[in-house]
């Protein structure tokens, strides 16, 4: 009988994965971490302070035959999504954006988080002075990033240096979120752009938590039902047989199906990395808020579906789940920190709950390596190395993402909280 060698490097891709964890004292790595990690945010603070910007990336650029490679594609399938290629004068230099990109809340919250591990009370002034730059956004009705926007920063100023003014800012920000709410459809509408009649993004799972915060800081429910209507109608309708997710689904005016496909992962039923870890995330903090079981049950799915499914040695994920496996294809940090720190919360629920634990030590440890962590001064101030924004529009691949950043430190805190 012939045997397919290409089936024996999967089962053996499967026995052998993630196997690799760095071995490192635990005070030790820990605090080296956040000793980087803090230099880093208080470098890059210092050095942005009179801009009114704030740092997303590194401009990078792109070859199209590597990216028709990694989509498996032919460059003329995809050349009309592609963004330019930056200009050789900027590449290698950071990219900054205004308040209004969706990640503006993720600096200043990695900033709140740097302060709560580290004590150190420069850090504070300086998510302070961050966060306030966002006060605008209470109006801005043109995205669902809102959660992401508003809750990274202004959530943590809450929790760590509360004034009346936050609650309020929170609040109205809810209100222009529940405002994108569709009740026939049951789901807050994503994008306002694109073929779609009604696009909702596995993302969105993810601003959720700002609804969350306005019923408990208002009393009024509303906000709560919004939260856990879209939660339901995204567990519905985004989720394949075997619990990987489609990135973009669209209905129809009356709640039907208009699409499922993607926007950012290799193809419309591949398993986009980031996307995975955005519903793990999603569902473990609809659990936290509801106690609603099925939430769970979603959430250890999910779970379970991630460290099935991602085979590479360290447990840092390819950018999707089914590109083409090499040396050379992109890893995903960011997907990797959001990972962990929603394993670390689900830890705390779940039964078996060392196994989601332990995985997200490794990620954690793994991370915290030279190989993903930054070295003092370097990476144009960012924390991580090697995150992937969207390679199907040659944007931002093997750079340093603000949200990578914030979500790994917000996984040491995790993490730090659960092993005191």
């Amino acid at each position: 009988m012939k045997i397919n060698r290409s089936i024996i490097v999967a089962l053996l891709l499967g026995l052998t994965s993630c196997q690799k964890k760095i071995e490192m004292n635990q005070e030790a790595w820990v605090k080296g971490a956040l000793n980087i990690a803090a230099y880093q945010l208080e470098l890059t603070a210092n050095e942005l302070s009179d801009s009114a910007k704030l740092p997303r990336s590194i401009w990078a650029g792109y070859d199209i035959n590597f990216l028709a490679n990694q989509l498996e594609q032919s460059s003329n399938s995809f050349q009309n999504t592609l963004l330019a290629n930056p200009s050789v004068e900027i590449i290698g230099k950071r990219h900054l954006t205004d308040i209004y990109d969706w990640t503006s809340g993720f600096f200043p919250g990695s900033l709140w988080y740097a302060y709560e591990m580290t004590e150190n009370e420069k850090l504070k002034e300086q998510a302070i002075q961050y966060t306030n730059l966002l006060n605008p956004i209470k109006s801005f009705k043109d995205t669902h990033d809102l959660g992401f926007m508003i809750n990274c920063s202004f959530g943590n100023a809450l929790r760590l240096a509360p004034n009346d003014s936050i609650k309020n800012i929170m609040v109205e920000t809810a209100d222009n979120l529940c405002a994108r709410f569709n009740p026939e459809i049951g789901c807050i509408r994503s994008w306002d752009f694109g073929h779609w009649n009604f696009p909702v993004i596995i993302d969105n799972m993810m601003n959720l938590d700002l609804l969350f915060n306005a019923t408990r800081l208002t009393g009024d429910s509303t906000y709560y039902k919004v939260a856990v209507k879209h939660a339901q109608t995204t567990m519905k309708h985004h989720f394949r047989p075997d619990y990987t997710s489609y990135h973009v689904i669209s209905y129809n005016n009356d709640g039907t199906i208009e699409s499922k496909g993607t926007y950012q992962g290799k193809n419309d039923d591949s398993a986009w990395s980031r996307g995975q870890a955005w519903g793990l995330y999603g569902y473990t903090s609809c659990y936290r808020e509801t106690k609603d079981a099925a939430f769970l049950q979603e959430a250890i799915h999910l779970a379970d579906m991630i460290m099935k499914r991602v085979t590479t040695d360290d447990c840092i994920p390819y950018w999707d789940y089914n590109a083409p496996a090499g040396e050379a294809t992109p890893r995903d940090a960011s997907a990797a920190a959001i990972t962990a720190s929603a394993l670390l919360e689900l830890s705390a629920y779940a039964p078996k709950e060392k196994k989601y634990f332990d995985y997200a030590e490794t990620i954690l440890k793994n991370l915290s390596s030279d190989k993903y962590l930054a070295v003092k001064g370097s990476n144009q101030g960012f924390v991580l190395m090697h995150s992937t924004g969207s390679l199907p529009h040659g944007s931002e691949i093997d750079v340093p993402l603000n949200y990578a950043d914030y979500y790994y430190l917000e996984a040491l805190q995790r993490y730090v909280n659960l092993t005191k």
